[in-house]
Order: C-alpha cells, then structure tokens, then sequence
C-alpha cells in the first residue's frame, strides 16, 4: 500500500490562494468615444488591447509600478481592496513565484457615462516552492470593472477558481460548486478525483472562509481526514447576508497534492 508520509500530513497550512481572485488583473481602459451599449469583444478598439497587454506584461514581470500606475487613487473593490492593499497583497503574492504570467482577454465592453464597463477573463499561471516541493498553480477569473481617464476604479468579481498542484502525480478532481446561491441556501460539493486509487491513501480536507482583504495572503491550518471513498462530498449552508465565500478543497495521496479554491456568490437574488 502506498502511505501518505508524515509530511504530507502537515500540509495542513493552505497558502493564500484565494487573493489570486483579486489580484488577477482582468483589466481594460476607459476609451473617449464610442456607441452606447454592450458590445463584443471582437469589436474592441486595438488601443484597448494595447493597453490591457502591457498590463498583463507589467504583471508577468511583476513590475508593481507599473501595474499601479492603471489604478486610480480612490480604486476600491468588493472585497475591500484599495490602491495601497492592492500594493501590498501583490508583492507578497509574487515573491513567492520565480515564474508567473498572466493573461487576459476581453469578453464585452460598453460606455457608460464619463467611462467604461468592460467584463474580461484572466489567466494566472504560476511557479513557486513550498515545503520543499515544486507547486503548479493555474487561476481564472472573471470580472466586471469601471475605468476612467484609462485607470481602474472599481472591480467586481464574478466568477473564479484556482488550482494548485505538487507532486509526480497529483490527482486530476472533478471538483463540482455552483459559483452562486442564495442566502440562506444549501449547497453541495463534490470533488471526486478521476483515478484509480488502488491501494493510496487518501486524505482531503474542505475550507470555507469569507472573503476579505484581510484573508489574502493568510495561511490557514486545516484538519485532513483519511476518506474512504475517492473523494469529498460536502453539504454546506449559505450565510443569511449575501457575503462571497472562498470554498477550499485539498486531496492528497503519497505521491502528488491538490488544492482547488474556488469563490461562492451569496446573493439575496439570482444574477444571471
């Protein structure tokens, strides 16, 4: 039978995954013209492309400056995120990776009074040691945000998952969460991992944390239970104000580890 070592037992410290939600840049620039309405991604104005190019570039360097220098000074996010906490979770978040590259790409965009709204999605995919072990980590995101005078204003998340892998053969998992409910709804979680197990031991352990600047680069201690069957299942409850959650499902067997964060909308109605 493989074991599961000593160590890996401890792997109870989740690192904070969750900021890269927030962080991921889906970025575009307020334009100074343009038809009223939503419009296509394919329509968009090659100068908008530019810029939100070289912010995924800045990013992919992590050059901070000049990242920043496409947020204005009063930016404010739903999760609390400001200009300067913005500042602070991304140096803490890249001196972690020796590599890391983001991408983004534009889903719809549309004029609204002095700026814009544009809805993008944003590809991160990192490098980074942990424990001494090599980790992956792929992050997506969609979002909605505000620019004027070609700076972010404000963002709103709408959807996001993240994966983190280590190990020579980390598990592939069918990991199923809606990405929204209502307050006080109940909820499922399934992540079932694809494999054979034959005779591994597997662990897993499942986090729910609320969203919040205060979370992001926190590391959480978990509990990992030795599970009998190929998986997690989890029913959980909705909290009865519409506040996001971050749902967190960890697997590990001898040979490989994965983590799958992704976030939960509360809301008090559906949004489509």
């Amino acid at each position: 039978m493989n074991s599961i070592s000593s160590h890996q037992r401890q792997w109870a410290r989740l690192p904070g995954s969750r900021l890269w939600a927030t962080l991921l840049l889906s970025v575009s620039i307020a334009w100074t013209g343009g038809n009223l309405g939503v419009r296509a991604a394919e329509t968009a104005p090659n100068e908008l492309k530019q810029v939100i190019e070289q912010i995924d570039n800045n990013a992919s360097q992590q050059n901070l400056e000049g990242v920043l220098a496409f947020y204005d000074r009063q930016f404010e996010s739903e999760d609390g995120l400001t200009r300067s906490s913005l500042a602070e979770v991304l140096a803490g978040f890249w001196q972690d990776y020796s590599q890391i590259r983001y991408s983004t790409e534009i889903e719809s965009w549309e004029h609204e009074g002095n700026g814009w709204i544009a809805e993008t999605v944003t590809t991160i995919q990192g490098q980074k040691r942990m424990m001494g072990r090599s980790m992956q980590m792929r992050s997506q995101i969609r979002s909605r945000q505000r620019l004027e005078n070609q700076k972010l204003v404000s963002q709103e998340i709408l959807s996001e998952r993240t994966i983190l892998t280590a190990g020579d053969n980390p598990p592939t998992v069918d990991f199923q969460l809606p990405e929204q409910v209502l307050i006080g709804q109940r909820f499922t979680l399934d992540a079932i991992v694809q494999e054979p197990l034959g005779n591994d031991v597997l662990l897993g352990a499942v986090l729910e944390e609320p969203v919040h600047v205060n979370h992001y680069l926190e590391s959480k201690s978990i509990d990992l239970e030795l599970l009998s069957a190929g998986g997690l299942f989890k029913l959980g409850t909705a909290p009865i104000l519409p506040e996001p959650r971050w749902i967190s499902a960890v697997l590990i067997r001898g040979d490989g580890i994965t983590m799958i964060t992704q976030r939960l909308r509360v809301v008090s109605s559906i949004q489509n």
